[in-house]
């Protein structure tokens, strides 16, 4: 059932008098008061705004993750959410609105299974016959920074925004990074 505005201010009326008339109701001052403070504000407290975010109230952290606590899917799906900023209250699918992610000791990476013999990638320069493959074995050996891009870029957005995300990761083979100014935090992982 939807009350008006008047009928509202009817209905609050009339609990006042009651509490007034009673003297026996415990705390009947302070309910009178928070009554009357009803009565007279215009009633916009009782609906709420939805906040969307966008680039200039963004609130952007820095966040240091270490690659060799997780294995490359659950690394590069928690990575992409921290990118997309899902894990935030305030989180809006069409800005972007998440942090910025370091990600150290990408040599580390762990994979189970056959995955680092039988996952293959595949390229195509566009010419006839232009088709390369590798496999994550030889990928890691050559640039294992590479290979945690290419699986959070496929977890992102196909689009602008997704591209604009992909920016905010930064990926180094070893222990250290050259990040130290913005103060990152340290995430586990296993925490989020």
């Amino acid at each position: 059932m939807a009350f008006t505005h008047k009928t509202l201010q009817h209905h609050l009326h009339t609990a006042v008098k009651a509490v007034t008339l009673c003297p026996f109701f415990p705390n009947r001052i302070r309910f009178i008061l928070i009554f009357k403070r009803l009565l007279n504000s215009s009633m916009d407290h009782l609906s709420f705004k939805t906040i969307s975010v966008n680039k200039a109230n963004a609130n952007k952290g820095w966040v240091v993750i270490d690659a060799g606590d997780a294995t490359l899917g659950r690394l590069a799906s928690q990575v992409a959410n921290i990118l997309r900023g899902k894990h935030k209250p305030s989180f809006t699918p069409n800005s972007d609105c998440g942090d910025n992610v370091i990600v150290v000791n990408a040599d580390k990476l762990r994979v189970t299974g056959k995955k680092l013999t039988d996952k293959i990638y595949l390229t195509h320069s566009g010419y006839p016959g232009g088709q390369k493959r590798i496999n994550l074995r030889d990928k890691k050996a050559k640039d294992s920074t590479r290979v945690i891009e290419h699986a959070v870029k496929g977890m992102l957005q196909g689009n602008r925004l997704g591209s604009e995300q992909f920016r905010n990761l930064f990926v180094y083979a070893g222990a250290e990074h050259p990040h130290a100014a913005q103060q990152p935090k340290a995430v586990d992982l296993k925490h989020l």
